[in-house]
């Protein structure tokens, strides 16, 4: 072989090094993450699934990747964004905004592990055949809040205890509200309102609610349980300030920018514990193995200035069980 030939050899080998030294590094996971409501509005939340992956070690852009996909609440989008996240093999697929994302990405794999955090029971949803033994590629957090539904109507009640009519606030296309609607009106004639129910699922039509629950003469309003509506938090927070109509909402995030109260999960903790699950998952732990974590911690919030600015006065009873009262 000639010098020249033998030099350009060399150089190749030498060239190629850096390139087959970088194949040779382990590939910086993936996780998917599969969101019903808008980005916007909730940043927090993904704040607080960061905080669970780092307590796992795992820190987004260094050792883990995350690709998101949000359906803005449009709940027809999820399969579609599901499917995608299995086409780009991820490692894992987180869900973010109740039952709908969870029931898409569990139709969409049997093999890509799921950890879904969802206000209702996930064995009867379909999502694991136990809380204890999970038994398939799915885990994750279950938290109360379409249960809450029942302790808010006896919250707001204890408020507005001359009101005659109460609004509820639903979102149609979401199927977690199917079947409670008639549950609810009966307790809430036990209490001694009528309960009607207003339907939005549209910026606008959050609007046509809002003016329909004052038009009703309705007493008070209780925002259902829907990520959308979290996601509208401040369109909904004023408007019931410019109505004037005192409102019951699910989390204190509600309550903290003008809301009158709220009651539910605490749902920083909920999330950090998701995280905290993918983590796991990423380590090597299976989903079939890790139980269902159930949140219990509930939170109620009074906020003061509102309640003066709407002429109303918390009972002291109220005031003394309320976790946090914001002046």
């Amino acid at each position: 072989m000639r010098r020249r030939e033998f030099l350009g050899v060399i150089s190749g080998v030498v060239a190629a090094w850096p390139l087959a030294a970088q194949s040779q590094q382990p590939s910086m996971p993936v996780v998917g993450l599969l969101a019903a409501p808008a980005a916007a509005s909730y940043g927090y939340i993904i704040d607080a699934v960061r905080r669970g992956l780092k307590e796992t070690g795992y820190i987004e852009g260094q050792n883990v990747a995350i690709e998101y996909r949000w359906a803005d609440g449009q709940y027809q989008r999820l399969p579609s964004m599901a499917a995608e996240l299995v086409s780009l093999g991820v490692a894992v697929i987180i869900t973010v905004g109740g039952i709908p994302p969870a029931l898409a990405a569990k139709a969409a794999t049997s093999m890509i592990p799921i950890v879904f955090s969802v206000a209702d029971d996930p064995v009867k949803l379909g999502l694991v055949s136990s809380l204890a033994k999970p038994n398939g590629n799915a885990t994750g957090i279950s938290f109360l809040t379409v249960e809450l539904d029942w302790k808010r109507l006896e919250l707001i009640r204890e408020v507005v205890p001359k009101a005659a009519v109460i609004a509820l606030l639903l979102n149609p296309k979401n199927p977690q509200n199917a079947g409670q609607v008639p549950d609810l009106k009966a307790a809430a004639l036990g209490l001694g309102f009528q309960l009607i129910v207003l339907n939005a699922s549209s910026d606008g039509e959050i609007d046509s609610a809002c003016a329909a629950a004052v038009e009703q003469r309705a007493g008070a309003l209780i925002v259902g349980a829907d990520s959308f509506f979290f996601s509208r938090r401040d369109q909904i927070v004023a408007l019931v300030t410019r109505y004037a109509l005192p409102t019951i909402f699910r989390y204190r995030e509600e309550a903290a920018i003008g809301g009158l109260m709220s009651y539910g999960t605490d749902l920083a903790d909920a999330y950090r514990l998701q995280g905290n699950y993918v983590g796991r998952v990423l380590k090597g732990d299976k989903p079939a193995d890790l139980p269902v974590q159930q949140s219990t911690k509930v939170q109620l919030i009074l906020n003061l200035k509102t309640a003066k600015s709407l002429g109303l006065a918390f009972p002291l009873a109220l005031l003394g069980r309320a976790d946090e009262v914001i002046e």
